[in-house]
């Protein structure tokens, strides 16, 4: 991205594309600004699929309509009973690699479909001998306070949202509005939001990164552990400002 007289230009292998103002929403992949490495890392979250349920096994777990639910784990599972009588199922293990590469390979992890399989019939107990069709993996952005983060750039020409740490399914009708606001220069009821105008903390560079990374994972993982008992570091962290209780 750079600028082209009172608007931008975007250079892709493909082409160029000029406009007065852009939305940024790359997500987890490289970022097109320097300034949002600072801030956002790749992890990533996996899912099975079953096979359809049979009239008999819905009616054994209750699940009469297709309501969306989650866990309230720090290390959370959601699922959701599809269309066609399948439940989906993932979470759980959110995985950073270290050095934050994205490769397609690391889409496929069967240490941890076979963990999400476990925990999933540790739950339904009812639907043993239920089989899984599908299992994939993919990439999100996730920042150090585990919600988006807004900013503009390139003199009010570029608008950017990131940070969405998978929650960005209902909330990017809301960041997409933030957006259009800071193009317009206007202050509205979104922008004065502090979640607006402030940007999290930013990541230590590597390998510090994958350090504090990692550490974060284990504490998250033991205070699940010991029924949601927090320990020092994640206690260090909440007083920080950062991570689900900021």
């Amino acid at each position: 991205i750079s600028r082209d007289g009172p608007g931008l230009i975007l250079a892709t292998p493909h082409g160029r594309v000029r406009a007065a103002q852009a939305c940024l929403g790359t997500g987890a992949y490289r970022p097109l600004l320097r300034r949002l490495a600072h801030y956002l890392v790749p992890v990533y979250d996996y899912v099975l699929m079953t096979e359809p349920l049979s009239a008999s096994q819905r009616a054994a777990i209750g699940w009469r309509h297709r309501q969306g639910a989650a866990d309230l784990g720090n290390q959370f599972h959601y699922y959701r009973l599809t269309a066609d009588g399948r439940i989906l199922w993932g979470g759980y293990d959110a995985v950073y690699y270290n050095g934050g590469l994205i490769t397609a390979a690391r889409d496929q992890r069967p240490a941890t479909f076979r963990r999400l399989a476990g925990h999933f019939f540790e739950t339904f107990p009812q639907l043993d001998g239920l089989r899984f069709t599908h299992a994939w993996g993919g990439v999100i952005d996730t920042c150090a306070r585990f919600c988006a983060f807004y900013g503009t750039a390139h003199q009010r020409r570029l608008a950017y949202a990131a940070g969405y740490t998978g929650l960005g399914v209902g909330a990017s009708r809301f960041g997409g509005n933030v957006m259009l606001d800071l193009l317009s220069g206007k202050q509205t009821e979104r922008t004065a939001l502090s979640m607006v105008r402030r940007k999290p903390v930013p990541f230590p560079p590597e390998p510090a990164r994958s350090a504090v990374i990692q550490l974060t994972r284990s504490a998250l993982a033991r205070a699940d552990q010991r029924g949601g008992r927090r320990g020092l570091w994640l206690r260090t962290l909440d007083r920080l400002g950062l991570g689900f209780d900021s």
